[in-house]
């Protein structure tokens, strides 16, 4: 055995088998499903998918897009001149039966997380909102002034409102692309698993923040501070969150009874914070910054559009820093991969 420098043996690094990290990552799922379970048995109300929107759905376009990612991937492995034989080689030597596996146990993880999530959402709507507190915390904030009106003064009614809608509708094509290129697209299959672990704790903490304090958001508590705006899809959509949770209200029991409308914290905020730091970790400088930037205009797009009061996006930003702390911890990961 090698000998280091101060007389010691040299320690062999312990390398954590890809079971350890799966069973890691799926006991946090796992005790989130059991809340989730634990929730619909109090309020009498059993998980539902409407039309596969946040379950078969998304876990069929997953797989479509991790296909994508995945002969995109190995077409930039390929050296040139790229060939379709070489990519179909770089692919296979790349992507074994086992990496093949572990990944999408990852990548069900996060949709078994993303499901519950919804499910728990739909159920906060049954507790009394407390958007009264949020608008007197973001007024203190801006010494008595509402940052939705300061932010109407200061870009205007119009032109912004449709540059900020088209930036706000851009979130859920950018979620369901970066977690599988989370997995698809990591060099080591332990950065995946990180990517995904940070993914998944976001949720968990964001359905946390919604039931310590349940809101709908100003939009609906303080409307006439929107009442300038021009008609977009964005007021449809909350009429339509308002209806169906007025629904789910009236008939619990329904069949078709799902509600989408919380506030705290904002996850448009928190999961895009979470995309920056998924390149950050992945040390992609340029990647980095211009995410930051959209992350940045999303915090401008919820206020301005009544989505979100200011402190949500404050606390969005602050579990997505939380998610990152733990997720490396939660799969056993020390330190980030050098390039």
């Amino acid at each position: 055995m090698a000998l280091s420098t101060v007389g010691r043996p040299e320690r062999t690094p312990v390398l954590t088998p890809p079971s350890t990290r799966a069973l890691r990552l799926w006991s946090v799922v796992g005790v989130f499903i059991a809340v989730g379970i634990a929730r619909s048995l109090q309020v009498g109300i059993p998980f539902r998918d409407p039309d596969g929107a946040y379950l078969r759905g998304r876990v069929l376009l997953t797989l479509a897009i991790f296909v994508a990612l995945v002969v995109l991937d190995g077409a930039l492995r390929t050296p040139r001149p790229v060939r379709p034989a070489g990519v179909w080689a770089t692919i296979r030597a790349r992507w074994t039966l086992g990496r093949l596996a572990w990944s999408w146990v990852a990548l069900l993880a996060y949709h078994a997380t993303y499901f519950t999530y919804h499910n728990l959402k739909s159920w906060d709507v049954l507790n009394a909102p407390q958007d009264a507190m949020l608008l007197r915390w973001d007024r203190w904030l801006f010494l008595g002034h509402s940052p939705a009106v300061l932010l109407h003064d200061l870009l205007g009614q119009h032109a912004a409102a449709w540059v900020l809608m088209v930036w706000y509708e851009t979130f859920p094509t950018l979620v369901v692309i970066a977690f599988p290129a989370a997995v698809a697209l990591a060099p080591r299959l332990r950065d995946a698993y990180v990517g995904i672990a940070a993914f998944v704790w976001v949720w968990i903490l964001g359905t946390a923040t919604y039931y310590l304090i349940p809101t709908l958001g100003p939009f609906d508590s303080a409307p006439q501070e929107f009442a300038g705006l021009p008609h977009l899809m964005i007021q449809d959509t909350q009429a339509r969150y308002l209806a169906q949770r007025a629904h789910l209200l009236a008939h619990p029991h329904a069949p078709d009874a799902f509600a989408q409308v919380s506030a705290f914290a904002s996850l448009h905020v928190a999961v895009t914070a979470v995309i920056v730091g998924l390149a950050w970790w992945h040390r992609l400088r340029r990647t980095t910054l211009v995410l930051s930037v959209f992350l940045a205009g999303t915090v401008v797009a919820t206020v301005y559009l009544g989505w979100h009061f200011f402190v949500d996006d404050i606390a969005g930003v602050a579990i997505a820093a939380l998610a990152w702390w733990l997720a490396p911890r939660t799969v056993g990961v020390r330190r980030r991969p050098l390039s």
